[in-house]
């Protein structure tokens, strides 16, 4: 296996580190219900394994991009890898929704190192466009892991219960570790230096003043709104209100996801032609129309599942238009900060997934509106700050 620069084995790497935290997710959304009828739990509670996952990924992504920065980005990577393993085999052995929380924010932790590495890697190879490009590229290999982690967690939870999810995720700690031991060269610049808590906060309010981060961070927060919105709703929307077996939801997750990967092959070969800003131009009046017509369709009384699967997936198209673009516009700026912008990308989007899963386990009402009114909403956003913040100079 060759991870030299430019290699499919690298791009491949990357997408699959950048894949973790929906890997984390979409294996386990399945099992959702299962763990709420198998502890006697309501919904609010087994959605709050959901709440934790996302906090300890927004905790652990403020970490790693720093300590990559100082350390390097191998030897964190192998750390964080190792948290994830002794967290999932954890995971195993609880026995309440409870330690099932603790557990998964512990999880989260550890698999936040993968994407903010990962989009770190990217940013110490590449810039602008050709970030942009690579990113893209990466999304297509993460995009199979939202299609594949639903069936397969949905096949495990037939065989194994609701515990099989948390072996394969084991097995995948293990994978990646040698992976990247063996693989992975260091990519960091040489000059690092001495890190401290203050140092990290001046680092990281530096980074949040600084307007050519803010705006495309603004943009890449609607379009990850939308998708917490699916990925943390859509089970209990689809199948305890619309009565779909679970395995019919992993097939509809899957469908959804297909609109991702779409969208990030038509990135990886568009962005070099239309440019970053063409990109998000594209990509964000898309995210708005179809976060519109899946809130009317819901608040208009419709209820089949193509209501919520057709204007999803092209959510999900226009969100591989705008995620890989933001995060190259938002990190290009900082070669010598990558990793801590990286970390702020990741953490303040988690914090608001958690935000997400947290209300909307609260707002559940046996209906699809509160999921497709927080879609709008995303769009509304995505839209708004592309047109406004992205597009405009900033004032003297």
């Amino acid at each position: 296996m060759h991870l030299s620069q430019g290699s499919v084995w690298l791009t491949v790497l990357l997408g699959l580190l950048v894949a973790l935290t929906p890997l984390g997710t979409d294996s386990y959304l399945p099992t959702l219900p299962a763990i709420a009828q198998v502890f006697g739990a309501p919904v609010s509670e087994v959605q709050f394994t959901i709440t934790t996952f996302f906090l300890g990924i927004a905790a652990g992504q403020l970490a790693w991009g720093p300590l990559s920065d100082r350390f390097g980005r191998k030897p964190v990577l192998l750390s964080g890898l190792a948290l994830y393993l002794a967290s999932a085999l954890a995971c195993l052995g609880a026995d309440s929704v409870a330690a099932i929380s603790l557990c998964r924010f512990v999880q989260g932790l550890g698999m936040s190192s993968g994407p903010v590495i990962a989009r770190t890697i990217v940013r110490d190879l590449h810039s602008h466009e050709h970030a942009a490009r690579m990113l893209a590229r990466m999304m297509v290999v993460f995009g199979i892991v939202p299609i594949a982690a639903p069936l397969i967690g949905a096949q495990l939870l037939a065989w194994w219960g609701w515990q099989g999810t948390f072996g394969l995720l084991a097995a995948v700690a293990v994978a990646l570790s040698v992976s990247v031991a063996v693989g992975l060269k260091e990519t960091a610049p040489a000059s690092r230096s001495a890190i401290s808590p203050v140092g990290i906060a001046r680092t990281f309010l530096s980074i949040l003043r600084d307007r050519r981060f803010i705006a495309p961070f603004c943009v890449l927060l609607g379009a990850q709104i939308g998708i917490f919105s699916f990925v943390t709703n859509s089970a209990f929307v689809l199948v305890k209100a619309l009565g779909l077996s679970p395995r019919e939801y992993s097939v509809l997750f899957a469908v959804v996801m297909i609109g991702q990967i779409a969208g990030a092959w038509f990135t990886s070969r568009m962005v070099m032609r239309l440019g970053i800003a063409g990109m998000l131009r594209f990509g964000t009046s898309l995210a708005f129309a179809s976060g519109l017509v899946a809130a009317a369709l819901a608040w208009s009384g419709v209820s089949h599942w193509l209501s919520i699967v057709l204007p999803f997936m092209a959510f999900m198209f226009a969100a591989s238009c705008v995620v890989p673009n933001a995060t190259a516009s938002a990190l290009s700026p900082f070669p010598q900060k990558a990793g801590t912008a990286s970390s702020l990308l990741g953490a303040c989007a988690f914090v608001v997934g958690a935000a997400i899963s947290m209300t909307l386990g609260a707002l559940y009402d046996g209906t699809a509106r509160p999921m497709t009114s927080a879609l709008a909403l995303a769009g509304v956003l995505a839209w708004s700050a592309e047109r406004f913040l992205v597009r405009r100079p900033a004032v003297a």
